[in-house]
């Protein structure tokens, strides 16, 4: 199992998941991807993507700092 420097598992979520944590709409989230102000997707398949639930986290505390 891969795990991130804090020795947690890397777990991946999914986009529904993403949205309802960071309370932002599928748009929302892919325009702030688009000018990097947003955690990147990572492609798991052909029609499939995640993103790592620590880099959201971070994402969002980032934001309660500011």
């Amino acid at each position: 199992m891969i795990e991130h420097n804090s020795g947690a598992p890397v777990r991946l979520i999914r986009l529904p998941e993403v949205c309802k944590r960071v309370g932002l709409k599928r748009a929302t989230i892919y325009a702030l991807m688009g000018e990097g102000k947003f955690p990147r997707q990572r492609k798991l398949a052909a029609n499939s993507v995640a993103w790592v639930d620590r880099e959201v986290d971070a994402w969002i505390a980032e934001r309660i700092a500011a």
